[in-house]
């Protein structure tokens, strides 16, 4: 059985991330009967399009300021960005090229800066438990032993997924991938802490974040920490009902 990597006390915090990179550029073909006339992120569930749920789960763990990288629609997506005032929006523009995620956040880091950064997918929406899940992650990070730090969710408490997991943990929290024929207890939840070196010696170009995770597993500087309450991937108008069902009669269950 995998270790629960928060058990012990939350390591201290060398420099608090404060700003995030938001995967928002995606095509959204899964979603298209939501997605012909507005981008993916622009897609609402429980009355809020999930972009929202994103930057004010940022707004309220103290992240000052956003990258949106955006493609698909994107003026639509940026018109509506232009509303928010806080956190502070950045856009990073690939409406000529779409990068995949880690050509994506690799675009970014212009703007992102040279500290640690919260990056964060669009479709993952989550109940919290005792305490709010992006606190606790941002509680855990560590960067002098860690390039990047995962919130797993575990499968048996998740909403819109049906694999085999993607990750177990060793008693430290660092990650391991599940092998070919493996079943392990942890799916990504879409939200992770990384720092820039993460991305060192990466090419320009189209990448996915898998190729930088692979590397830290290899170093031992990838660690993961669980996710309290229940995980929702909304990947799909199925599962957006599904979540809103969920939302709407949490308070019950």
């Amino acid at each position: 059985m995998s270790a629960r990597p928060d058990t012990a006390p939350p390591t201290v915090l060398h420099t608090a991330p404060h700003s995030a990179m938001i995967l928002a550029a995606g095509l959204g073909t899964r979603m298209l009967s939501l997605t012909s006339d507005l981008p993916k992120p622009l897609v609402r569930v429980a009355g809020k399009p999930l972009i929202d749920h994103v930057l004010d789960r940022l707004d309220a763990a103290g992240i000052r300021r956003a990258v949106v990288n955006v493609h698909h629609r994107a003026d639509t997506l940026i018109s509506h960005l232009a509303a928010r005032a806080r956190p502070e929006i950045a856009i990073s523009d690939e409406r000529d090229t779409l990068l995949d995620s880690g050509g994506g956040v690799r675009k970014a880091l212009a703007a992102i800066g040279s500290d640690a950064f919260v990056i964060h997918n669009c479709d993952s929406i989550w109940t919290e438990g005792t305490h709010t899940n992006l606190g606790r992650l941002l509680a855990h990070w560590n960067e002098d032993a860690m390039d990047c730090l995962l919130l797993l969710a575990p499968t048996v408490a998740s909403l819109g997924y049906d694999g085999r997991g993607d990750f177990a943990l060793d008693p430290a929290g660092r990650l391991r991938r599940r092998s070919e024929r493996e079943i392990v207890p942890f799916a990504f939840a879409g939200v992770s802490i990384a720092h820039p070196r993460f991305l060192d010696g990466m090419p320009e170009g189209p990448f996915s974040l898998n190729r930088p995770w692979d590397r830290a597993i290899e170093r031992g500087r990838a660690f993961g920490v669980r996710l309290e309450g229940h995980w929702m991937h909304v990947g799909d108008p199925a599962a957006v009902a599904a979540a809103e069902d969920w939302i709407t009669h949490a308070h019950k269950r």
